[in-house]
């Protein structure tokens, strides 16, 4: 027993640590290039990864509030948007002209086989990530009319770091 516990210590924290790193999973572009999550975030800038579907109505309004703002973002912080549509092979032909209509100038990535979104155990879409040098640093799950100011403090917080 007393063998067992350092063991399931250090097990314990593996994970939690290993939960903190952006996983390793190949994605497409809206254009159909691969790409893998770990090129995302390979300089010490933030990045925004959300996860979303076009069938998510929060979803899509989370990305038309920061869409109004994003320019401004940018400007003040450098900080990238990543799109990640969960789409499955059916739902992923509306992904383009949703995108093209709604005139969102994020890259958009796809993860139609939800690879990536089971490595980061969403259970729910939308999810949003910051991410610094491929460590998670914040991470909210859901929207509600204002988070975007929120995801923008925290943007503002860990671009200065």
């Amino acid at each position: 027993m007393k063998k067992l516990l350092p063991l399931f210590l250090v097990m314990v924290s593996f994970c939690a640590i290993s939960q903190n790193e952006l996983p390793k999973v190949d994605m497409t572009t809206l254009d159909g290039n691969p790409i893998n999550s770990q090129e995302l975030s390979t300089d010490n800038s933030v990045v925004v990864v959300s996860l979303w579907a076009t069938w998510c109505v929060p979803c899509i309004k989370e990305l038309d509030a920061i869409s109004e703002m994003y320019q401004d973002w940018q400007e003040e912080t450098n900080v990238k948007l990543y799109a990640v549509s969960i789409d499955d092979s059916r739902g992923v032909k509306r992904v383009k002209p949703l995108v093209n209509g709604k005139g969102w100038d994020y890259t958009i990535l796809l993860d139609t086989n939800n690879d990536f979104k089971r490595a980061l155990g969403a259970a729910t879409v939308p999810l949003t990530l910051l991410v610094k040098n491929n460590e998670i640093v914040y991470r909210h799950s859901g929207y509600s009319p204002g988070a975007e100011m929120e995801l923008y403090e925290k943007i503002k917080e860990f671009s200065a770091n």
